[in-house]
């Protein structure tokens, strides 16, 4: 169990760090411009802290412990990742874009990609992470 949360924490900081630089080099100029109006000036810390302590255990539920069960090895966690990002993304953004009058379709397809690469790259931190904790602890 142990292994199991320190690997979570692993997959957390990987996502956190990755889609800290998405969110301040490309959010300002890719959200902004479209969404300026609906956006708000900070963000709400603790719904974001929600939204990362909730998809980061979906990322190890969802994707890394089947990976390390099947044996698949990293290459099977990040495609499970892969996967979890694509579907969880693109319910948030093509629901936005059938709901909201500012939602343009660029957004939809760069948040979709960004989701599946960003979630398949904290799989593979997580999954490497809890591989190398079991192999220490035998």
């Amino acid at each position: 169990m142990l292994n199991f949360a320190l690997a979570y924490l692993a997959a957390g900081l990987a996502f956190a760090l990755i889609d800290a630089v998405w969110l301040t080099q490309v959010g300002p100029w890719l959200y902004r411009p479209a969404l300026d109006q609906v956006l708000a000036d900070k963000p709400d810390l603790p719904a974001a802290f929600a939204f990362y302590v909730i998809y980061v255990a979906g990322i190890m539920l969802l994707a890394v412990r089947p990976a390390f069960r099947e044996g698949g090895g990293v290459t099977r966690a990040t495609a499970n990742g892969a996967v979890l990002g694509f579907v969880a993304y693109a319910t948030y953004d093509l629901t936005n874009q059938a709901t909201l009058k500012v939602w343009p379709l660029e957004i939809t397809l760069a948040d979709i990609a960004w989701g599946t690469f960003l979630t398949a790259c904290a799989a593979a931190a997580g999954f490497s992470a809890y591989r190398a904790l079991a192999a220490r602890s035998g």
